[in-house]
């Protein structure tokens, strides 16, 4: 192995004032001015008001879903003859219901007859109406007798009109 030449003076105050490499800060996640802050404040805000509106509307609903419940119970109660009169009765009942919670006890609770079928026509975004008018003008105050002997298809077509209506019935604002 040779010896190493030495270097000359100057190379060698060179190589004495080298440093390590000098590395930049790390680039900051912080937004670089005060107009992202603004935009993500702004986010959370209509997210929030989101949310809140979505927990008041499925509030509001909560009359739908526990009539749709009912709606299930006497879709049982039509399909055995023996039950049939009662759940006739109970399905006028719960369109009843439905309609007292959604508009006020002023407007819906005097309604009877023709009165109560325009009602539910007025209000009726699916034309369920005329199942419904059938219910009420026909099968509701009929005797047990009349009523037993139904068809299982006129009561599935009442049952399904009924859940129409309950479903997409419009209530204005």
């Amino acid at each position: 192995m040779e010896p190493t030449a030495k270097p000359d003076p100057i190379t060698e105050a060179a190589l004495r004032s080298l440093h390590d490499i000098a590395m930049p800060e790390p680039v900051s996640w912080m937004p670089q001015s005060w107009g992202w802050g603004v935009l993500a404040g702004a986010l959370l805000v209509m997210l929030a008001l989101a949310g809140v509106r979505w927990i008041l509307r499925y509030r509001a609903k909560a009359y739908r879903r526990e009539a749709l419940a009912l709606l299930n119970v006497i879709d049982e109660q039509l399909r055995s003859p023996a039950t049939r009169c009662d759940g006739i009765r109970d399905l006028g009942e719960v369109l009843k219901r439905t309609a007292l919670a959604a508009w006020p006890r002023t407007e819906v609770a005097s309604l009877s007859a023709n009165a109560w079928t325009r009602f539910l026509e007025e209000h009726d975004l699916d034309g369920a109406g005329h199942a419904l008018e059938r219910l009420l003008d026909d099968f509701e105050y009929h005797g047990a007798e009349v009523v037993a002997d139904l068809p299982s298809n006129v009561c599935s077509d009442l049952v399904a009109a009924a859940r129409n209506w309950i479903e997409y019935h419009h209530v204005p604002a």
